[in-house]
């Protein structure tokens, strides 16, 4: 005669329980005491979905369904009076009957709810949060009231990227995401009347379906965004700024905002080596890239309308927010020289180097960032030249010359006066800047240009016989070495400095010997002044 509720499974956590004037969604079995089976919502593939306490139900449900919980299972044991009386329904419930409910509540909301939000993780930074208009990229479990998964764009390991507060979303998750920070978790409970209402979506959720997203920010970012700069690290001495037209070295790591690594130059051990504004980085590196200097380390903010769109690229996907952060290795201009500063000179500096000079000096080689590369004060020994004759990168030609001896100076070197693009493996990165501190120790004169051999004092004028010794009227290699060896060691003759002197004898016979059959007649046989238009270096 009374009505009786029996709790079968109540569950751990109860956020909310069925009052009067809600709407609930619910399974049931229904049956007569005797087991007979009169109706079921499971039969018919829906939940019943009914307001609760406005005389839509029979009164002992009701009565029966307040106080319930999502996912709590009673049964329910209704009299007639609170039933369908001693009418019943004809061929369904007969008169007077006893009626038996198991009931499964699967979901509750009441027409006054607004979306719920719950933040259970927010970063400890937070320096943007989602606004109206803003473009969002975010990961979500959707599920049901009672946890029943309907969709999850983890499943499809592909963000949902949209538009907030502009219509692109259901009312309720526009409302939900505005205010996240990037990182952030939150669950977003929306009402039916906010989400797909009494149609539900035609797919997955039914009508009068309360939805629950289980979301993680993975990206932000206004279609009217810049690029940002942030964490300047900016070396005490700064001479020099990029420019438009520049080439520059740097390294960084590339990340999502949510900090997903996509790529590093230091995972490769090379710089990523690009000119700046000219278009051969997207366009947000080659803003971020401007005004920095070398050593400088910067943080750089791009939007992906200034990264790779919509489409992404390799591992970025489509719409994302680029960082990145770099360290500036070195930059230089085409169009640079080689830049000299000089240190210390000596107060009588009468004598400066010149073209075939030669030099013994020694130096720091080192990259702009201070990287060195070599140094003759670790070999124990000077570095020793002729100057000007392509020993050395043409910037080190240009670096040493009119120096002192004891003079030191720093010589800076672009590239394409250096090692060019290609650098030396393992020794000098490819179109890198390099810097040289150098301190002249020896200079000895060199000879006039085109010549490799010169005379103290009078040529004699009968030469040819002097070297021809066994008076043949030929003379050979062997003679010809012979006798500027003693011209040489007797101070009657100068050698060009620097050089190989078997190299220098051969090549002077060479060209001597006009017809290349190994001997120099008196008639082949010219000085230098006596040679008409011939090219050679000569006696």
């Amino acid at each position: 005669t009374e009505l009786g509720v029996e709790r079968r499974f109540v569950p751990e956590s109860c956020p909310r329980a069925v009052r009067p004037g809600d709407f609930v969604r619910y399974h049931y079995l229904g049956a007569f005491p005797d087991g007979t089976r009169f109706d079921s919502s499971y039969d018919r593939g829906s939940t019943f979905n009914v307001f609760v306490g406005r005389g839509q139900l029979i009164a002992g449900m009701d009565q029966a369904l307040v106080g319930m919980c999502v996912n709590e299972r009673r049964f329910v044991k209704i009299p007639p009076k609170l039933a369908y009386g001693s009418e019943g329904v004809p061929g369904v419930i007969p008169p007077n009957a006893v009626l038996h409910f198991d009931v499964l509540l699967i979901d509750l909301w009441n027409s006054e709810d607004e979306v719920q939000v719950q933040t259970y993780f927010k970063p400890d930074k937070c320096p943007r949060t989602v606004q109206v208009s803003d473009f969002v990229r975010y990961h979500y479990n959707g599920t049901f009231l009672d946890g029943t998964l309907f969709d999850s764009s983890h499943n499809r390991m592909r963000t949902y990227d949209t538009y907030v507060g502009i219509g692109w979303l259901i009312p309720g998750m526009d409302q939900g995401l505005l205010g996240m920070c990037v990182g952030e978790k939150r669950i977003i409970t929306i009402p039916p009347f906010l989400a797909y209402g009494e149609d539900g979506d035609g797919k997955e959720i039914p009508g009068q379906a309360s939805l629950v997203f289980d979301v993680v920010l993975l990206d932000l970012h206004n279609p009217k965004d810049g690029i940002t700069i942030e964490n300047q690290i900016v070396p005490e001495s700064c001479e020099r700024r990029s420019q438009t037209g520049d080439f520059i070295r740097y390294h960084y790591n590339g990340t999502l905002l949510d900090g997903t690594l996509f790529d590093s130059s230091y995972s490769r051990n090379h710089t990523y080596d690009t000119y700046v504004g000219k278009g051969y980085v997207i366009a947000g590196m080659d803003e971020g890239l401007l005004g920095v200097c070398t050593g400088e380390k910067r943080r750089i903010i791009i939007p992906p309308h200034l990264g790779y769109g919509e489409e992404g690229r390799g591992k970025i996907p489509g719409s994302a927010v680029l960082v990145f952060d770099i360290h500036v290795v070195d930059f230089h201009n085409p169009s640079d020289s080689v830049a000299i500063t000089v240190h210390y000179k000596p107060s009588n500096c009468s004598v400066l180097s010149k073209k075939g000079d030669y030099l013994k000096y020694h130096y720091n080689a080192s990259l702009l960032d201070g990287t060195l590369l070599d140094s003759t004060h670790s070999l124990g020994k000077t570095y020793n030249i002729v100057l000007g004759s392509g020993q050395v990168v043409l910037g080190m030609d240009i670096g040493l010359q009119d120096m002192c001896v004891g003079e030191r100076r720093t010589v800076v070197i672009p590239p394409h006066l250096g090692y060019g693009e290609d650098g030396v493996e393992g020794e000098v990165p490819g179109s890198a800047v390099l810097v040289f501190d150098i301190e002249l120790l020896e200079l000895v004169s060199g000879l006039p240009e085109g010549y490799m051999f010169v005379w103290n004092g009078e040529v004699s004028p009968n030469l040819f016989e002097e070297i021809d010794q066994n008076h043949d009227g030929e003379v050979l290699l062997e003679e010809f070495s012979e006798y500027i060896q003693t011209q040489v060691d007797t101070g009657k003759g100068k050698l060009a400095p620097g050089f190989d002197f078997e190299k220098i004898v051969k090549n002077m016979f060479t060209n001597q010997d006009r017809d290349g059959n190994g001997k120099v007649t008196a008639e082949e046989f010219k000085l230098k002044d006596q040679e008409a238009r011939e090219e050679h270096d000569e006696l």
